[in-house]
């Protein structure tokens, strides 16, 4: 349909996307490369500025608490297994939204779920990549191809390419960008059954900037008190000549990379042990792209991986794709479905967000960790003696902000979309 929005990449950003223009009545149909849609990944974070756009979305606390569970805590360890920083986070910290963790292929589901439920069965379009586009004064036809080898053709009023971090949509239009930047740490990643640390729904950075670790449960307690626990081991290596493996995502074994965290042994946590309880182990490099100047080209937009893939040393990726969605949306209320909309997106997030993406490749809120390292190599009886409290105060604070989750301004901002609004409304 030549009045649709055509969405590229059918991912958290895709979907959010899809139902937000379907929210204020815009239509959209979703083109995803994959022959199905399924629940991949493990653990992921979704912070309280994207937990307000998915309840004002509709899928509130009975949706979400089927995919993880709301975060109490936030807390940094270091090597001899003493606090750095701890916090409590979303309503406990005095957010208005909770911060969620949540298993990413569960709660892709639910948003996949979502949009059949509301837009129908056919709009999201399996075994549809997405290859390139052209555009004219009228609209944009996206050029497709099928596993088969066919090709297709879709004809929209706008493109938003939602392709990830290889996207075909970003590459057209940004041609002379960079390689993928890989800055030197791997990770491995895995879920295993135990009982949750500290506060039961804590998430625990432990380690240093070098090599740590990331636990935190994205289920509720059984009956047995025991969690479906991600964890994240991460080691900094040589990243002299780039990336050399074959592929971004593979398969592991824990003996692969446990001997990293022989030391990690505390009266509270056995890492060796924790690791060793998993089942499968999945390794890549952290990886994200340099920042491009502009996320549109006419009637033509990127967003979320598409257009600042990230670290996730913040836990931002799928909250700021979130984030887009609900911008993209905001500014087609203001300026309807045109490449005003799209202009006004970019210079809303683009310069930002950019910045949020360079300040993650520093570490983002991991930041501390670095400095707890250079002053004391991670080891100290007393926090206050390395890094003042008003020092880590003033840090995490200044992430948040960069973040968009500081509590006060978010807590005092108005809703993105507000209800009820819809495109052309009188």
């Amino acid at each position: 349909m030549a009045d649709e929005v055509l969405i590229a990449g059918g991912g958290i950003a895709g979907l959010s996307l899809a139902l937000t223009l379907h929210q204020i009545g815009v239509p959209a149909r979703v083109y995803e490369a994959a022959s199905e849609i399924r629940p991949l990944g493990v653990g992921i974070n979704l912070q309280p500025n994207a937990v307000r756009e998915l309840f004002d979305l509709g899928l509130g606390a009975e949706v979400l608490d089927r995919v993880g569970l709301p975060a109490r805590e936030w807390a940094l360890v270091g090597l001899n297994g003493n606090d750095i920083h701890a916090e409590p986070r979303g309503i406990e910290a005095g957010y208005r939204w909770p911060q969620y963790a949540v298993h990413r292929g569960a709660f892709h589901m639910a948003l996949h779920e979502a949009v059949r439920d509301r837009l129908g069965e056919g709009a999201v379009v399996t075994g549809a990549r997405a290859q390139g586009y052209a555009q004219d004064a009228d609209g944009v036809t996206l050029h497709l191809s099928r596993a088969d080898g066919t090709h297709s053709e879709a004809r929209g009023a706008l493109l938003i390419g939602a392709d990830g971090i290889h996207s075909a949509i970003r590459a057209q239009m940004h041609p002379d960008q960079g390689p993928i930047h890989w800055g030197g740490a791997l990770m491995w990643r895995g879920t295993v059954r135990a009982r949750p640390l500290r506060t039961g729904s804590s998430f625990v950075g432990l380690g240093t900037g070098r090599q740590r670790m990331v636990i935190y449960p994205i289920s509720h307690p059984d009956a047995e008190g025991r969690a479906l626990i991600n964890w994240i081991a991460e080691v900094t290596v040589d990243s002299t000549g780039g990336w050399s493996g074959e592929r971004w995502f593979e398969p592991a074994e824990i003996g692969d990379f446990v001997h990293h965290f022989e030391a990690f042994r505390y009266p509270w946590l056995d890492v060796p042990a924790l690791l060793a309880a998993s089942g499968a182990a999945w390794m890549n490099p952290m990886i994200d792209r340099d920042p491009v100047p502009a996320w549109v080209e006419g009637r033509v937009a990127l967003m979320g991986d598409a257009a600042h893939a990230m670290y996730p040393t913040g836990s931002n990726g799928a909250s700021q794709a979130i984030v887009d969605a609900r911008v993209i949306g905001a500014k087609m209320l203001a300026h309807g479905v045109g490449p005003g909309a799209l202009s006004a997106y970019d210079a809303e997030l683009c310069g930002p967000v950019s910045e949020l993406v360079l300040r993650n490749r520093n570490a983002g809120p991991f930041g501390l960790l670095d400095i707890v390292d250079d002053r004391c190599a991670g080891v100290f009886d007393d926090i206050d003696t390395v890094i003042p409290p008003e020092e880590r105060a003033a840090f995490i604070a200044g992430y948040k902000a960069a973040a968009g989750f500081a509590i006060d301004r978010l807590n005092a901002a108005p809703p993105t979309i507000p209800p009820g609004a819809r495109v052309g409304a009188a």
